[in-house]
């Protein structure tokens, strides 16, 4: 049941204050890049804002340790449409900590721990009933453990065994990952289909993965993981009771999650770098490098297998009666349309299906886009890009929701939600970015007004949303 919060105006009026400061700023670097730029100093050239963190940095790299802290945060407001008008603030801190083992003589070693810190309040599900949320950091207050896994690399094949958030390699889309709406991350059918959206951030689970390259530009990608990050029934999404709020609990009572992708590149060669995973991790770089004028380009197919319990859509989540496993497939691509020197324009799509009706809320979701490198010439590490995504729910679940509206709970009759994203990265320094962001969600409740209190016997309209994110790495 979604819960009652008081609009106000004031974080609004927060949230210009602060847009309107960081434009400033923007426009201010944008200015030094048009112009005479000013006097170099280390704070603007540094990766990170704390730079070697007085030699550190340097002395723990010598002994094959990385060090990274990240904070990302982020206000959204919606002035329109949803459950009410509000705004709220969110964000988490991400600790992460490498060893290279082969400075203490075990060659293709990668120890990695990961931890989170997070804060704010959701917009999404409190104020909007959403199932695409507006936020990919949207998550329940906590601080918690996050990765925890060693990886060895022996020839054109690596293993990776331990704590595993999968949506740092299953399921990406480089292009995609520009965007700030949920679903363009970890997307909306497997959060909603499997177990409390399956061990992707904000939780991960116990598990194995395998990676065998057997050509430069084919990789093969497998794993399996407890199906289950918190443990318990389908309907226990907790992610702050007991130890599933510190990511300690290395539950394995649950079903065998099964995950296989087939990667493809077009026009690349290898590149040996090490690079960090989507949220920072650092982890050995599956990206390559154009090696001719052609545009490059990564497609992958794949799909998953779940041997757990699924409560059947037709009778509802608390419902005794459960299907056992779960399937869906995927495919992804990822390619580059046009370049000309730092300028880029690459598009995206990404295709899902959960054909189970009788076990799946969400039976269908794509989503697509197109986004350019460099938009302007002054700012050649910005990037701008325009999206789109659509879940469509089963026809099952829609019958259980119908029947329960009849009935007078406080439920949305979804049948289908589509969400439309315009958003810009700038690039303030090399530890720091901006995103303003602009979102708009169509039918967030399916189409179908909420009844009852929660809503106040509105419908819960189409909904404008507007963001600025900022992320820096310390």
């Amino acid at each position: 049941m979604t819960k009652t919060i008081a609009t106000s105006r004031r974080p609004m009026a927060r949230a210009v204050a602060m847009l309107s400061a960081l434009a400033t700023i923007g426009a201010q670097q944008t200015a030094f890049a048009a112009g005479d730029p000013p006097a170099a100093t280390d704070l603007w050239q540094s990766p990170t804002l704390f730079g070697d963190m007085g030699g550190l940095r340097p002395v723990l790299a010598g002994r094959g340790v990385s060090l990274g802290v990240n904070e990302t945060d982020e206000v959204l407001g919606n002035p329109s449409g949803g459950l009410r008008r509000a705004a709220a603030f969110d964000g988490f801190t991400q600790l992460g900590l490498g060893v290279d083992t082969s400075a203490f003589g075990w060659p293709g070693g990668v120890f990695n721990v990961s931890a989170l810190q997070i804060h704010g309040r959701d917009l999404g599900s409190e104020d909007l009933d959403v199932l695409e949320l507006p936020s990919s950091i949207e998550a329940e207050r906590a601080t918690r453990l996050w990765e925890l896994w060693f990886q060895q690399t022996i020839g054109r094949a690596d293993v990776k065994l331990g704590l595993q958030s999968i949506d740092q390699e299953f399921l990406t889309s480089q292009n995609a990952s520009v965007f700030m709406n949920a679903t363009m991350g970890w997307p909306v059918l497997p959060s909603e289909d499997l177990h409390a959206g399956g061990p992707a951030y904000p939780l991960s689970s116990l598990g194995i993965r395998l990676r065998f390259r057997p050509t430069d530009t084919v990789t093969v990608l497998g794993g399996v993981f407890d199906d289950d990050p918190v443990g318990g029934d389908f309907a226990n999404d907790g992610q702050t009771l007991g130890a599933a709020q510190s990511g300690t609990s290395f539950d394995l009572g649950g079903g065998a999650l099964f995950m296989a992708e087939l990667q493809f590149g077009v026009n690349f060669a290898p590149k040996a770098s090490a690079a960090p995973s989507q949220q920072g991790s650092p982890v050995p770089s599956a990206d390559v490098a154009p090696t001719d004028p052609g545009s490059p380009g990564t497609y992958k197919i794949g799909g998953w297998y779940d041997s757990g319990a699924f409560p059947d859509q037709r009778l509802g989540v608390g419902s005794a009666q459960a299907h056992r496993t779960n399937l869906g497939l995927y495919a992804v691509a990822d390619q580059t349309v046009w370049h000309r020197g730092a300028r880029t324009i690459g598009v995206f799509a990404r295709l899902m299906g959960a054909p189970q009706q009788d076990r799946n809320l969400v039976v269908f979701a794509s989503q697509g886009g197109v986004t350019m490198k460099a938009p302007f010439a002054a700012r050649p590490n910005d990037t701008v890009g325009l999206g789109a995504g659509i879940a469509r729910l089963g026809h099952q679940a829609v019958l259980f929701q119908r029947a329960e509206a009849a009935a007078g709970f406080d439920v949305a009759v979804r049948s289908a939600e589509a969400m439309l994203e315009l958003t810009y990265q700038a690039q303030i320094a090399p530890w720091w970015v901006v995103q303003p962001d602009l979102q708009y969600l169509v039918d967030p409740a399916g189409s179908a007004a909420l009844v009852g209190a929660v809503a106040g016997g509105r419908r819960s309209g189409s909904a404008l949303v507007l963001g600025l994110r900022t992320s820096v790495a310390f």
